[in-house]
């Protein structure tokens, strides 16, 4: 076997394809970090009515990554989204302390779903770019995310406006997924 025919086999192994779940309450910068993992324009977000669905190339891995809108009215549609999970984003605008009460008990139903039994977490503690933003440290606390023993999980600090700290969340997921993939 030659160098060429080496890499047609590498060409012709198919990506290892992961579905995503983006969610979180309204507002907190969901759509706005799709937007940036597929490399798109942000200069205009407008909320999001139903879902949004983008396939993002990151590590070796084909992301197929569902935003659902976060409006409470939106909601209780979530788990309609769950079947096939692989990772679980869940975004949190770190600026918005008086809704940090109503994200948490969000975040804890969806840790109690069946079928998002030991589906990996990372949470995004999203606008660390503005002055008045929870530190992500803060957040696990106030989370408690240190209780969670069901899972792997990550707290990433994150602004999608700036992209600080999102190629960070995408490099743990790959992490966490190749390490799921090696002890199968």
């Amino acid at each position: 076997m030659g160098l060429l025919d080496i890499l047609r086999k590498f060409r012709s192994t198919p990506q290892e394809e992961l579905r995503i779940l983006l969610l979180g309450l309204d507002n907190a910068g969901k759509t706005t970090l799709l937007k940036v993992l597929a490399s798109e324009d942000i200069s205009h977000i407008t909320p999001t009515q139903g879902f949004n669905i983008k396939s993002v190339q990151s590590s070796g891995f084909k992301l197929n990554v569902w935003d659902i809108g976060g409006q409470r009215k939106i909601r209780p549609y979530w788990r309609h989204y769950f079947d096939n999970t692989d990772v679980l984003i869940y975004v949190i605008d770190s600026s918005d302390r008086k809704r940090f009460d109503e994200t948490n008990q969000e975040l804890a139903e969806l840790l109690e779903e069946e079928k998002l039994n030991n589906v990996p977490l990372l949470v995004f503690a999203n606008k660390q770019d503005l002055l008045n933003a929870a530190k992500a440290s803060d957040i696990t606390d106030g989370l408690s995310l240190h209780a969670i023993r069901d899972r792997a999980w990550q707290i990433q600090g994150c602004s999608a406006y700036t992209k600080e700290g999102v190629k960070e969340g995408l490099e743990w997921i790959s992490k966490v997924v190749a390490n799921k993939k090696n002890k199968k």
